[in-house]
């Protein structure tokens, strides 16, 4: 059995003292630990943020690409190699910004990725603007007369877009998320986890005395049925003295994108011998990375 030490990086975490991020990083690693995952067997794509950092600090194949870019790049890697697992780790600038367009694709596409979001409603690595998860009127450098925009609703978008698997943890229930994290590695399809990660530097009316009152656990409300794709969708804009933490929809599992891809019937491509491909499967392989 595997346990957390086996995928204990040399370098130590440079995030300020109290960044939610430590506790995705624990997450992760016990989930992966639990469900027998070795380090060669998975790939962590992340794009630009404090949050994208958690690869460096740990023993695992990773990339670390474009800010708003690890989706593509995650759907190569398994369409390359379906047999691999993958997991996408990045904050909701890079997921819900600059790469909405991927993340909704993403979802309806039904690739086999595990997307974690860490959402602390700010952009932290580059000093405190406002993210697209900040609520109307957050004053910022960038904003010093509040953003005008309403905030994004991942959850909503992501059962909207045809995503089967759609979660909340908080950076806080370790237990709760490491166990989310797990269930979303088995699932055959998409998962997205948007995790709250509280920024204590630069966004600190959301850090943990604003959460820890107001979260609550899907699984212990009674009648809560997250097979219900309606109530999952009108859990999803639950927000304010009660937030909702858990598995919110989790739909009957759909066919993924890449057992309906003809080439990859063969098997992985990096395991089959090169041949030209057919004109109609190098476009299917161009449009799912488009």
């Amino acid at each position: 059995m595997l346990s957390r030490k086996d995928f204990r990086g040399q370098e130590r975490p440079t995030w300020c003292r109290g960044c939610g991020n430590f506790g995705i990083l624990s997450a992760i690693t016990m989930a992966l630990a639990e469900h027998d995952i070795a380090p060669h067997q998975l790939l962590m794509v992340t794009g630009i943020g404090c949050g994208s950092k958690l690869p460096h600090y740990m023993k695992v194949s990773a990339f670390n690409g474009l800010h708003g870019r690890p989706l593509p790049v995650a759907t190569g890697a398994r369409l390359a190699n379906h047999g691999l697992r993958v997991m996408v780790v990045h904050g909701d600038g890079d997921g819900y910004g600059e790469g909405l367009s991927h993340f909704l694709n993403a979802a309806r596409r039904n690739l086999q990725i595990v997307d974690i979001v860490q959402d602390n409603r700010i952009y932290g690595l580059t000093k405190g603007q406002y993210s697209p998860t900040s609520e109307q009127g957050k004053r910022t450098p960038t904003s010093p007369h509040g953003a005008i925009e309403t905030p994004v609703n991942p959850l909503a978008l992501a059962i909207t877009a045809g995503a089967t698997f759609v979660a909340r943890g908080y950076s806080y229930e370790l237990q709760q998320l490491a166990w989310m994290i797990g269930e979303a590695l088995e699932w055959p399809g998409y998962a997205l986890i948007d995790v709250l990660q509280p920024c204590v530097t630069w966004n600190k009316s959301y850090a943990y005395d604003f959460y820890t009152p107001r979260v609550y656990k899907l699984e212990d409300e009674d009648g809560y049925n997250p097979a219900d794709r309606e109530a999952a969708w009108e859990k999803s804009w639950e927000w304010g003295d009660r937030i909702p933490l858990g598995i919110l929809y989790r739909g009957d599992p759909q066919p993924t994108y890449e057992d309906q891809t003809e080439v990859l019937t063969r098997g992985p491509l990096v395991g089959q011998p090169l041949r030209r491909l057919e004109a109609s499967e190098i476009d299917a392989l161009r449009l799912a990375i488009s």
